[in-house]
């Protein structure tokens, strides 16, 4: 089922999400199963369950042959629940990211350059991985959402804060969201 996604401004995204403790349920299967044909519907990258009025630490984002996204690197499906991030160097990286949460609106946003992150899927089962790239921008943008961070609150240079059509009127902006 499609669900409306929370707009910045809606106090639910502030919030730090509460850790999920039962996996493989019912319950859990049906959020993930509406998360993902939410981000599909807006053809996201990515989208957390607080976007959805869902205090839980589970995000989801895969890309692959999106239109939104024509020059992004494959990032595999992933369920990624309760998950953990740590930099693997202070190396950061400046990019274009958008969000569901803040529609029309694109910002220059850094993020460390490789991460290693660690969760655990629908049913449980440790997910361990050590990504760089657009795949390490996703998933920092997408976590970020578990603690109450938008990706706004990150932004160095306002100058380089603005509607899509007025920074990029040529079109363009394939960006992480």
């Amino acid at each position: 089922m499609i669900r409306p996604v929370l707009r910045m401004g809606d106090p639910r995204l502030w919030r730090r999400a509460r850790e999920v403790e039962h996996f493989d349920t019912p319950e859990l299967d049906a959020l993930i199963a509406d998360m993902e044909d939410t981000m599909r519907d807006l053809a996201g990258a990515g989208l957390a369950a607080p976007q959805i009025g869902v205090d839980l630490r589970v995000v989801i984002f895969a890309v692959e042959g999106n239109p939104r996204y024509p020059d992004a690197e494959v990032v595999p499906r992933t369920v990624l629940i309760n998950p953990r991030l740590s930099p693997l160097s202070p190396e950061t990286e400046e990019g274009w990211e958008g969000c569901l949460s803040v529609p029309g609106l694109r910002g220059w946003v850094p993020r460390w350059s490789r991460v290693h992150y660690v969760g655990r899927d629908a049913l449980g089962q440790p997910i361990e991985r050590t990504v760089a790239g657009f795949h390490a921008r996703v998933v920092q943008h997408e976590c970020d959402h578990l603690d109450g961070i938008l990706y706004p609150m990150r932004i160095r240079d306002f100058t380089r804060f603005g509607f899509v059509d007025e920074l990029f009127p040529a079109g363009g902006a394939g960006v992480a969201e």
